[in-house]
């Protein structure tokens, strides 16, 4: 516990003296507002019981070739997702996390592996979040014939849930007539097209030259998968993780604190609160 309070206490001086918020973010965010986190099969399995029943693990359907061989099983995956993601009210963390960078000059910039558009539905500007595995709210076409790039506005999946399957109708690419699929990076996948995911992180890296005193807060990135956790720490050493399994981090980067994210940003914020009298 004392490890913890000290933890918070530099987490406040941190986010007191910076001039810009760099926000991490990966799975273990959105579990607060309700969304799965498909941390190995069972996760998956759990959230999607057609997929467990034919042992159908989550590279398999998060995988290009999966819309070759069961394009209604794969759209049945995304679309489902599609549906959940445009519906998820984000949680209170993310208002404290604008709060804090509306204190700063340089205010926020995110980067997530998360596809699911949360922040930016939350209120994060468009040209403030770098989506590093590209975003479920738009498309390209399957093969693609094509380097574009639309949004999946006005693509409405009608899914058996139960079955894990689309019985409406695919997306279409314009320029071809083919399925359409999300514009996400997946397992395996050499067809993703990563034109506007680059532009994003060109911004971000223009972003992080302007500043001088960075704080960066990672919130529910693990191991299996660290690309966050790296960038995280090449951005240190004031590194605030936050996570419920895994919030070991080298000293000389930042410090962990365990927890959830609501939970941990609604505790800091009372701290950071009573130290600055706002």
């Amino acid at each position: 516990m004392k490890e913890q309070h000290q933890a918070v206490e530099q987490a406040v001086a941190w986010l007191r003296e910076a001039d810009g918020l760099l926000v991490t973010a990966g799975a273990g965010i959105g579990v607060d507002s309700g969304l799965p986190d498909f941390r190995g099969n069972e996760g998956l399995w759990r959230a999607y019981p057609a997929l467990g029943a034919a042992r159908i693990g989550f590279e398999a359907i998060a995988n290009p070739a999966s819309f070759a061989d069961d394009p209604a099983l794969a759209w049945g995956f995304y679309g489902h997702r599609l549906k959940l993601y445009r519906d998820v009210v984000p949680h209170q963390g993310f208002t404290i996390l604008q709060r804090w960078s509306q204190r700063m000059r340089h205010g926020a910039f995110v980067r997530t592996s998360n596809v699911d558009g949360q922040f930016q539905r939350a209120g994060f500007p468009e040209r403030s979040v770098a989506e590093c595995h590209g975003s479920i709210h738009h498309l390209q076409c399957v093969s693609p014939c094509c380097p574009s790039i639309w949004s999946a506005t006005g693509f409405e999946p009608i899914v058996d849930e139960p079955a894990c399957r689309l019985v409406g109708a695919y997306p279409r690419c314009p320029a071809c007539g083919a399925i359409a699929r999300p514009n996400v990076l997946m397992f395996y996948d050499a067809a993703w097209l990563s034109q506007r995911t680059d532009a994003q992180e060109e911004r971000l890296h223009r972003w992080l030259g302007s500043v001088s005193r960075l704080v960066t807060v990672e919130l529910g990135a693990g191991t299996t998968l660290p690309t966050i956790r790296r960038f995280s720490e090449r951005h240190g050493p004031r590194v605030i993780r936050i996570n419920a399994r895994e919030p070991q981090i080298d000293p000389a980067k930042g410090i962990g604190i365990q927890g959830g994210a609501l939970a941990t940003l609604v505790a800091l914020d009372h701290a950071f609160t009573q130290a600055t009298g706002t």
